[in-house]
């Protein structure tokens, strides 16, 4: 009996990976971009955003993006992330009367659980703190009121005039697991506050609390009677969920062939996309679609090849792009706060704004900077680079005293390799801060490692205001977790793209908290 039941579940998993091809994933999602659009014309005004990764598969044209994860929504699971604080969504929402957020799942639910919980739970903990923060301010003036300052978490729906404070879950998340949610709501509001978030600069922002609404494709929309976002008395965070969720696999055909669509079929991109990007997909996406299944796999190894080729010959990073075999399938001397960096052409692709993924981001008044590798024979000669990416920077470099290389790889691959490189980055930071040196640290994506550094560098020698004092105040004090989670809050704040991995903040914290000597000469 048991063998019997093994060999269902092979037989299962042989025909899934068979209709999970190259061409059945662009092809759903192709589908599904266009439902995406025809909602986002609903409310044209609100900028459109993708929640990372998967979501960034569904529109050719996203004015941000963010990263709220489904498992911080999970069942025994759930957390609110302050390394994942996602506040630009919450100051773009202010600045332009809301937003909305793309994202999809292949579990054959209606939403992923970043959307039914996830971002739910981190409006109503903005929604509590910016009524919180509001609250003190409204009563730090008046010395009789000191009793209600210190009380202000109990203050939450007594002093609020019409902030709404309450949690907003959408009707198939269970009674009992929202009780299990607003039990925590304190605590979670407690742990942003400490963080040291700017919650001051979201308060300023927002004329309305935050609240979420949910579309997906069996929302009924009467078109005639579309509600104008203004029109409500909160700022809207519109929750796209792409996917069909009539099932994993549907049988369609059109004209010339037929095709199965897949639910959700932007996750999990390693697995199937041999190399293409969304930026790649949507620049080739007529041609992708309208090639059919039988020629789509060689057409998208040309095209990634091509892009290879490219780079390359533009001096980026262009590793070859190495395939799974599968036998189930077809044959200024400062950079702006925020703002994108603009390379010597003057210029970006297509006259549009640069992409987020080329953002170079300084970290406030710091002399710091993080962005991806490739960016880093583009900024002035004046600045000095500390490139964590596997391959060297190509092209000849005017000072070598200036540039350390030190290639770390991610801690799936290597449990240890930031924790034994993190000596050397330190001393390197530290010796070129020190000469008032602006430093730029790259990595490949810009997001994990580089973040990590730039996250040990600010905790081992600059103080709480951010000022440079070559450790110091590190040397006074031990390192706590709470002190990394507040610096990578400053660091997130300005690098809004960072996404740091647990495995490489644990190296960190391990460094700092006793493996390293940060204070060298």
């Amino acid at each position: 009996m048991e063998e019997e039941r093994q060999n269902i579940y092979k037989i299962s998993r042989t025909i899934k990976r068979r209709e999970s091809t190259l061409y059945n994933a662009l092809r759903s999602i192709y589908e599904d971009s266009i439902f995406v659009g025809e909602i986002s014309q609903l409310w044209p005004e609100l900028p459109l955003l993708a929640n990372l990764r998967c979501g960034l598969w569904y529109s050719p044209k996203f004015h941000s993006n963010c990263y709220f994860k489904s498992t911080d929504g999970h069942t025994n699971n759930l957390s609110f992330s302050t390394s994942r604080l996602n506040l630009h969504v919450a100051l773009l929402a202010g600045q332009r009367g809301g937003c909305m957020i793309v994202d999809s799942t292949r579990k054959g639910k209606r939403f992923p659980d970043s959307m039914s919980k996830t971002i739910p739970i981190w409006t109503c903990v903005l929604n509590r703190a910016i009524f919180i923060y509001r609250a003190r301010m409204e009563i730090s003036d008046s010395p009789e009121n000191e009793s209600a300052t210190s009380n202000a978490h109990d203050s939450l729906g007594q002093l609020s005039s019409g902030w709404d404070c309450s949690l907003h879950l959408p009707l198939w998340v269970s009674e009992t697991e929202k009780a299990m949610i607003e039990k925590r709501l304190e605590g979670w509001t407690n742990e942003l506050e400490a963080s040291g978030a700017d919650i001051a600069s979201i308060a300023l922002s927002l004329r309305k609390p935050l609240r979420p609404l949910w579309i997906s494709q069996k929302t009924v929309i009467w078109l005639n009677e579309v509600p104008e976002y203004d029109s409500w008395d909160f700022t809207p965070i519109i929750l796209v969920s792409a996917s069909s969720a009539d099932g994993t696999f549907q049988h369609r055909t059109t004209s010339e062939f037929s095709w199965k669509y897949i639910a959700g079929a932007g996750d999990d991109e390693e697995s199937w996309s041999r190399g293409l990007s969304p930026d790649l997909f949507w620049k080739h996406a007529h041609d992708i679609i309208s090639s059919g299944p039988d020629v789509c796999n060689q057409k998208i190894a040309n095209i990634v090849e091509k892009d290879r080729v490219g780079r390359a010959q533009r001096g980026e990073n262009a590793p070859q792009v190495s395939v799974k075999p599968s036998k189930n399938l077809g044959t200024t001397s400062k950079f702006p706060t925020g703002e994108p960096l603009v390379l010597d052409n003057g210029t970006v692709a297509d006259g549009e704004k640069i992409s987020d993924d080329h953002h170079i981001s300084f970290l406030g008044s710091t002399n710091i900077a993080v962005g991806k590798s490739q960016l880093a024979m583009e900024v002035p000669s004046a600045y000095c680079i500390l490139n964590c990416d596997r391959e060297s920077l190509s092209g000849s470099l005017d000072n070598p005293d200036m540039y350390l290389h030190l290639p770390i790889v991610d801690s799936k691959i290597d449990r240890f390799s930031l924790l034994s490189n993190l000596p050397s980055a330190l001393k390197f930071a530290k010796s070129q801060l020190r000469k008032g040196k602006t430093l730029l640290i790259c990595c490949s994506n810009g997001k994990d490692i580089s973040i990590c550094i730039s996250l040990a560098i600010l905790t081992s020698f600059y103080d709480e205001a951010g000022h440079f004092d070559e450790g110091k105040s590190f040397s006074e004090t031990r390192i706590s977790k709470l002190d990394l989670r507040r610096r990578l809050v400053f660091i997130c704040k300005y690098a809004v793209n960072a996404r740091p991995s647990r495995g490489n903040l644990k190296q960190v914290f391990a460094c700092l908290s006793g493996g390293c000597n940060p204070c060298v000469s």
